[in-house]
């Protein structure tokens, strides 16, 4: 098994330079490894057996009922989910669907979704990145160049004086054009949380309109009487399924329709992986709706603004945070909160009260005409 995800170990990388939120480094770190890792656990036939297994009959050989069975779908019966197994049926969703002669094709629920698992939770992977690709090629390595080593306060004094002028002439030359910088990271933001319910969605048409409320239905069936209730994860996820007919020449000439059981081992990870992944993308999903409900609230409330940095960085004194944040715009608070969480605390206060100090001694200071805010 550890061979299996040694490939993974690469996706694994500690960036000691934050150029981003937390909610947003669950959307390409820790959902993305998830999503690899269970598209490789159920392709590993060594750990869950074959993906299919049919009960053949001597006319037919076993490979190829099971791979005919694969390719063309397995289906149940909606209407034997209800009745009671081992009396009436022998295993929910089983029994005989003829009727007088007649099928019922209606009362079919057809399960074609196992062949493209691992394909579908590769493709959701690729998706949840998309937003940090995004954003890094936005970003341009600004944070890392501002850096310069300081996030670690050990260095010469001239050093450290050195490279703490090169951050604070930077910053005054580039006051108030920092607005753009900071949307386009609030719109890769927007983009992860519609991913997000995108991808339930997706979920939803992949399982045939049965899966945004998988979670809820689980939870319900877990607490009430097993009689009363169809299981939703067997419903989903049958263990054992009819195979669609199989028509065959038999020795006289006339066509032989052959139908089997097969078992669907496959079926018992998927399950467990889907209602996993039901509750982190909900959760992924409320967390980020209130992020963004809080980018809204920073972008028109400099109070907040004065706030946040206040209680992120304590030993920033107040007044300095007040006027870095009268006299520059959101754009520079953003850049300067991602530059706060990535120095040394003793550098940063510094540079925020040497900013703070030049911001004063030229309030006056115009960028082409445009007012102090």
């Amino acid at each position: 098994m550890l061979d299996v995800f040694r490939g993974l170990k690469n996706l694994i990388k500690v960036n000691y330079v934050h150029i981003d939120s937390p909610v947003f480094r669950l959307h390409y770190s820790i959902t993305v490894i998830l999503l690899i890792a269970f598209s490789l656990i159920v392709t590993t036939r060594q750990y869950v057996g074959n993906p299919i297994d049919c009960i053949h009959t001597k006319d037919i050989p076993e490979d190829v009922l099971n791979t005919y069975c694969w390719i063309h779908s397995t289906y149940t019966l909606k209407s034997f989910f209800s009745k009671k197994v081992g009396v009436e049926v022998p295993y929910p969703g089983i029994g005989n669907s003829r009727e007088k002669g007649k099928e019922d094709m209606s009362d079919r629920k057809i399960y074609k979704y196992y062949q493209w698992v691992c394909f579908c939770l590769f493709f959701q992977a690729m998706l949840f990145y998309a937003p940090r690709w995004l954003w890094k090629s936005w970003e341009g390595g600004k944070i890392r160049a501002l850096m310069m080593d300081l996030d670690v306060g050990v260095c010469t004094e001239i050093e450290k004086k050195t490279k703490k002028k090169l951050i604070l002439d930077y910053l005054w030359e580039n006051l108030r054009y920092h607005n753009w910088w900071a949307y386009r990271y609030y719109l890769c933001e927007g983009l992860a949380l519609i991913n997000v319910i995108g991808q339930m969605f997706l979920m939803n048409r992949f399982f045939d309109g049965e899966f945004m409320t998988f979670g809820l239905d689980v939870i319900a069936y877990m607490e009430s009487d097993q009689e009363d209730r169809i299981d939703p994860m067997i419903y989903i996820f049958p263990r054992m399924v009819k195979c669609t007919l199989f028509n065959k020449f038999g020795s006289s000439g006339e066509v032989e329709r052959h139908d089997a059981l097969c078992i669907l081992p496959l079926n018992v990870v998927n399950e467990k992986i889907y209602v996993f992944l039901w509750f982190w993308f909900v959760i992924l999903g409320i967390l980020t709706f209130i992020t963004l409900v809080y980018r809204i609230v920073i972008i028109f409330s400099p109070r907040m603004r004065v706030y946040m940095m206040r209680m992120r960085f304590r030993l920033v004194r107040r007044d300095n945070v007040d006027t870095i944040v009268r006299r520059s715009k959101m754009g520079d608070w953003y850049l300067l909160y991602i530059l706060g969480e990535n120095l040394d605390s003793v550098i940063f206060r510094d540079i925020m009260h040497e900013f703070a100090n030049k911001l004063n001694h030229n309030y006056q200071h115009h960028i082409h005409g445009v007012p102090d805010a």
